[in-house]
């Protein structure tokens, strides 16, 4: 069967459907991770930067002093601290003049607008203590500044500014975002691959049997359209004459019959794999089912000799009568001697119903392929009788299987296991 079929394309589509969906939780989940690991560094970075910008600030503010009135900065020049930030720089306001320069390094450091400068200043005094903010110089770079105090007895007589450059921590924050972004693209690829790995592994048991369904249902359709050719054909010739009207009734019967055959096989079967019917297992007399099998088969001209010895199973007898009539309906249409009406032994004892023909008999290498779902060739062409034979003994933890036999002819048996009545 070709891999074009509408319910093998439908479990395809579920297949990579599945996939996109599973695929998309991966990335929905790992986008998160990526969003809370980026929000955690770059909170982590600010708090750091923070930190040790303040601390500068408020060390150096120490370092200088105030003397009624008189700034003094000389300990600055000598503090390898304050060569460690961006840019360190001291204000001062004389009363309510313009906030002035007094000290920065380096010296070709550029610092805020007047503006900026004027509101680390109104800050501190705000706050009385270190502040933070992060202000653009006039050379466009972006800064975090600390402002800290330097008190003249009771007022603040000077603010000491420390800065450091955000670029190469947010050029380190951008390079984590990337590397996060590219692990989890891959991630992403990975998960899909897999579940698309693992959901192909768990559909192809479902494929398999779908394959093996549509297959058989292909095969049981040819078997049906051949009988009913023949069928039509013999009915329009009986109209013709009523002679040979009469002497295709019987044929005509004997199709139905057939076709009867055909068709409840493939409901049971159909209807016990959709689900729609239950197994029910009984304890019965197999010998008397196949005694009862025998009695209602249509009148016909075959030779059929019955043995049976008692023996219970446990089965479902609908099921069970349909696998035996299969066996020897398949005899009787395949086990035909040349010389007279096809003789059929039919034997039952400790579950298992044998039936033997002597027609042509099985090549060793038909023997399990008559039992297939696809039966070509072989015996007569194509039929779905047999397979309906394993299919019920398989389904009562049986076998079904053609052996060899003494002489001509063919003998296919129906293996079950025996009850014991408690």
């Amino acid at each position: 069967m070709t891999n074009d079929r509408p319910a093998a394309a439908r479990l395809r589509r579920m297949r990579w459907t599945l996939t996109l969906v599973y695929a998309a939780v991966s990335a929905a989940c790992l986008i998160t991770l990526v969003f809370i690991a980026a929000s955690i560094d770059a909170r982590s970075a600010s708090r750091s930067l923070d930190a040790q910008v303040s601390a500068r600030a408020t060390a150096l503010s120490r370092a200088v002093w105030m003397d009624h009135g008189v700034l003094h900065l000389e300990p600055l020049s000598e503090d390898d601290l304050a060569k460690a930030s961006t840019v360190t720089a001291v204000l001062r306001r004389v009363g309510t003049g313009p906030v002035e320069v007094r000290w920065v390094r380096p010296s070709h450091a550029v610092l805020p607008h007047a503006s900026g400068l004027d509101a680390l200043w109104t800050s501190t005094v705000q706050e009385q203590g270190t502040v933070l903010a992060t202000k653009v110089g006039a050379d466009g770079r972006k800064l975090r500044w600390a402002a800290a105090p330097v008190w003249n007895t009771d007022d603040i007589g000077a603010v000491v500014l420390t800065a450091v450059e955000l670029a190469p921590e947010e050029r380190s924050h951008a390079e984590l975002v990337r590397w996060l972004t590219a692990g989890c693209a891959v991630l992403v690829f990975a998960s899909a691959g897999t579940g698309h790995l693992l959901s192909g592994r768990s559909m192809r048991p479902a494929l398999l049997a779908l394959d093996q369904q549509e297959q058989f249902l292909a095969e049981a359709a040819h078997e049906l359209r051949t009988p009913l050719a023949t069928l039509r054909l013999t009915m329009e010739n009986s109209d013709t004459a009523t002679p040979r009207a009469a002497s295709a009734m019987p044929d005509a019967v004997r199709l139905v019959d057939h076709l009867d055959r055909v068709v409840a096989g493939l409901l049971s079967r159909a209807r016990i794999e959709a689900g729609s019917r239950q197994l029910e297992l009984t304890p019965l007399r197999l010998d008397q089912l196949v005694e009862q099998v025998v009695d209602e088969l249509p009148d016909t001209n075959a030779d059929i000799m019955l043995r049976t010895e008692a023996t219970i199973v446990l089965g479902d007898p609908d099921l069970l009568a349909q696998a035996v009539r299969n066996l020897i309906a398949n005899a009787l249409r395949h086990g035909a001697a040349a010389d007279g009406p096809p003789p059929v032994d039919v034997h039952v004892a400790a579950g298992r119903v044998s039936v033997r023909d002597w027609g042509p008999g099985i090549a060793p290498a038909e023997r399990e392929r008559i039992f297939g779902d696809r039966v070509t060739g072989g015996r007569g062409g194509i039929g779905v009788g047999l397979p309906i034979v394993r299919w019920v003994a398989e389904l009562h933890g049986g076998r079904a299987g053609a052996v060899q036999s003494p002489g001509d002819g063919a003998l296919v048996e129906l293996v079950l296991p025996q009850h014991s009545p408690s």
